[in-house]
């Protein structure tokens, strides 16, 4: 069962067996345009101070982009936003156009119909490895416990079963 750490594909796979929700992040660019990609390496850090966590690739073309915004918002999907998962996770497209969404903190564009919302301050960043991980503070959240999660597992998308 084991395997060589240096197998990427093998360990991604590996990785992959842990289920996970997914989560848009966005912020607004020092241009004052939207910015937004999908994630599943979200965390909460701490509840008081009430801290969150999410992670991007150094290699990523909006990664100064995060690291300059003020805010951060974090969309947690509902089962029935794969598409927005989806958008989120191509590139290159414009991905707002035609999807709805409100200015929260900073004004990171906060999405309708999700399990939960959290608008942070962008409060720290740390590099390590291939990724930084954000750390922000949550300055404001909403959750609608009514509806199921988009979850992530060994590669595609899964719905909660009862």
């Amino acid at each position: 069962m084991s395997q060589a750490k240096t197998d990427t594909r093998a360990l991604r796979n590996a990785l992959g067996r842990f289920a996970t929700g997914i989560a848009v992040v966005t912020a607004i660019d020092p241009d004052g345009h939207p910015i937004g990609l999908t994630v599943n390496s979200f965390s909460a850090v701490s509840l008081q101070p009430a801290l969150v966590l999410w992670c991007l690739d150094n290699g990523s073309h909006n990664l100064e982009a995060f690291r300059h915004a003020s805010h951060h918002a974090i969309n947690i999907l509902a089962e029935d936003q794969q598409d927005v998962s989806n958008r989120f996770a191509t590139w290159p497209v414009d991905r707002f156009v035609g999807l709805k969404w409100q200015a929260g903190a900073g004004g990171a564009p906060v999405f309708p119909g999700c399990c939960a919302s959290f608008e942070v301050v962008n409060e720290t960043q740390l590099v390590s490895g291939d990724h930084t991980i954000f750390i922000g503070r949550i300055e404001k959240f909403g959750a609608a416990p009514e509806l199921a999660p988009l979850l992530f597992h060994a590669g595609q998308y899964r719905k909660l079963a009862e």
